[in-house]
């Protein structure tokens, strides 16, 4: 736990509490005394929160009515905060601000935090899924390039399967272990994923169908091993040739550099997602976290200067040399540490192109259905069609309380 601005003498009326996770959390305390001089008379309370318990300790802090003024919030989680609304609609406060627009941001990225056409949270900082990929492997298999289109996606991966001698070989790592691409790809075929005003699974419609056979394609011809039994390390393995492919967001940039061999650091890149089609490129989630302002703060007006300060180029720019998270603001992205980054560049273009999954609080839990089912799907036990009718049957249970609430105009 770290406290900030405390014992600095003067009056503390004007104290904001300010709850960030884990890393965050810690690197953003050097940027506190900066605003504190900007605004005398006001403190700020820092309080750094493990990730693994933010989650519980906001919600508990709402159900005793102790909440803080400020709060990091992750993009996926603004749904349930309003829902409980414990967090002040924030249009009005961005009409009167001279710090924060909406363009100055990734519209994928501002529409996470939007509900019902209002808004409740200011992003922070982004992440999205990228391809990571061995420029070697892929030369060697006849394309110097990485893929755009999906059609290219599967020439490649059949080419470099194609071109392994010995062993198990693959082109993709598609870990069964995470839903997230199965879910990038019905982003990019447009996707819904749920129907009738989110109460209901449609993931059998023709646009998932699409994606989810695309995927499991790849295991299907023995593109992408099915499991992890044989990836134990992954940046081993893909030093080794076991797959040349993998989808995956920017903090592993600092661990492929930190990880892979000397003789192999020029031989690794990232890329943009490819395309179902000639759209350049795919959709990719809009990740990440943002800052929230409680309803019931005392501080209203101090509470959103800080989140002003923090959107602030300058700040956001700070921010990311204190932690290696991607700014949120476009204009930060003009620094010469990101513009001249070439791991870095295919984020800024993967970042026009993010969208939002369903806005709803039981989204992370048909998350993980899609996840159980994608694996089943992988390894045979199930089709295609059956999985994603079973998928629906359990997002219909999961949204059994809000298909109520929405029947019946709650």
């Amino acid at each position: 736990m770290i406290w900030a601005g405390l014992g600095c003498g003067g009056n503390h009326d004007n104290e904001i509490v300010f709850w960030a996770f884990g890393a965050e959390g810690e690197h953003v305390e050097a940027l506190i005394p900066e605003f504190e001089r900007e605004n005398p008379g006001v403190r700020v309370r820092l309080q750094t929160i493990p990730w693994t318990a933010a989650h519980e300790k906001v919600l508990t802090a709402y159900a005793g009515s102790s909440t803080p003024d400020v709060c990091q919030w992750g993009n996926t989680w603004i749904p349930e905060l309003v829902l409980l609304k414990a967090v002040e609609p924030l249009d009005e406060w961005v009409k009167g601000s001279t710090s924060i627009r909406r363009d100055f941001y990734f519209p994928g990225i501002w529409e996470t935090n939007r509900m019902d056409s209002v808004l409740y949270g200011i992003p922070w900082y982004v992440d999205t899924r990228v391809l990571f990929y061995r420029k070697d492997l892929m030369a060697r298999a006849g394309y110097p390039k990485p893929p755009r289109t999906w059609d290219e996606w599967r020439r490649v991966s059949e080419a470099i399967v194609g071109e392994q001698r010995g062993g198990e070989r693959y082109a993709m790592l598609l870990p069964t272990s995470e839903w997230a691409p199965p879910v990038i790809m019905g982003l990019q075929t447009g996707a819904s994923f749920l129907k009738a005003r989110d109460t209901q699974g449609d993931f059998s419609n023709p646009a998932f169908s699409k994606a989810f056979g695309f995927y499991i394609s790849f295991f299907r011809d023995g593109l992408a091993p099915i499991g992890l039994t044989r990836v134990q390390n992954l940046y081993q393995s893909m030093a080794e040739g076991v797959f040349c492919m993998f989808i995956t967001g920017p903090w592993n940039i600092g661990e492929f550099r930190r990880r892979m061999p000397d003789s192999l650091q020029d031989q690794w890149m990232t890329a943009p997602l490819p395309s179902p089609d000639s759209s350049f490129p795919g959709a990719s989630l809009a990740g990440g976290s943002s800052l929230v302002l409680f309803r019931n703060s005392a501080h209203k007006q101090e509470a959103w200067k800080l989140i002003e300060f923090l959107s602030r180029t300058r700040q956001q720019v700070a921010f990311y040399h204190e932690t290696g998270d991607l700014p949120a603001r476009m204009k930060a992205w003009q620094d010469s540490a990101l513009a001249g980054n070439v791991y870095i560049e295919a984020f800024r273009m993967q970042l026009e192109r993010v969208v939002p999954t369903p806005r709803i609080p039981e989204w992370e839990q048909i998350a993980m259905k899609v996840q159980d089912y994608a694996e089943l799907a992988a390894r045979g036990r199930l089709s295609v069609t059956e999985a994603l009718t079973a998928l629906d049957r359990d997002a219909d249970n999961i949204l059994e309380k809000r298909r109520w609430m929405v029947n019946n105009g709650r």
